[in-house]
């Protein structure tokens, strides 16, 4: 799953959503200078990483990837589920997305203060360009893909691939439905596993 998808199965806690965006942008020791709370958020974004790779459902998603783009399958399968979540937001939000996610940017707005330059400049990011507002449209999803191909250090093909999108639309959208509610759910019993061993 992308950034849509791990903020909303987040706590409503910012420390928690903060961990849950930024555990893909700090890594190893560098995680140590964190609260508690956002550390909590990496871990939860690496149980949630980990349940989706190893799902026979999203197996089936990367197996609809076309050559030349399967090497990046997982990748392209992750923002490809947060469009679907965003188009049928009202399915699993009673809040429309644009308000939702206009909270969680100002959640962002007032931890800025206490992040690493790394961290908050990419909230910063994120707010303004209304990264998690553009998974709603095919546009949008080709601008992620061709910033998540900029970031890689090697020449890449994945800016190129979001047409893998609209010609596999209807099976990867009925893909997403059927996994994301068993994700839900692997994420309500973790947390709830979490809370007990805290009460």
């Amino acid at each position: 799953m992308n950034w849509l998808a791990h903020l909303f199965l987040s706590d409503d806690d910012v420390e928690h959503r903060i961990g849950n965006v930024i555990a893909d942008w700090v890594k190893g020791e560098a995680r140590a200078q964190f609260s508690p709370g956002i550390q909590r958020g990496f871990a939860s974004h690496r149980l949630i990483d980990v349940y989706t790779d190893v799902h026979p459902i999203v197996a089936r998603s990367k197996a609809r990837i076309e050559a030349p783009f399967k090497r990046y399958a997982a990748v392209l399968v992750d923002v490809f589920y947060d469009h679907f979540l965003a188009v049928d937001w009202d399915r699993y939000c009673a809040t429309p997305l644009r308000e939702w996610t206009a909270g969680v940017y100002a959640q962002f707005a007032a931890y800025w203060h206490r992040l690493p330059d790394q961290a908050r400049m990419g909230l910063q990011r994120m707010a303004h360009d209304d990264w998690l507002g553009s998974y709603v449209t095919l546009d949008g999803i080709e601008a992620i893909l061709r910033r998540m191909s900029r970031r890689l250090s090697r020449p890449n093909l994945l800016g190129e691939a979001a047409w893998q999108l609209s010609a596999h639309y209807a099976d990867l959208r009925a893909d997403f439905h059927a996994f994301f509610p068993e994700l839900q759910a692997y994420a309500r019993a973790v947390q709830a596993e979490r809370d007990d061993r805290t009460a």
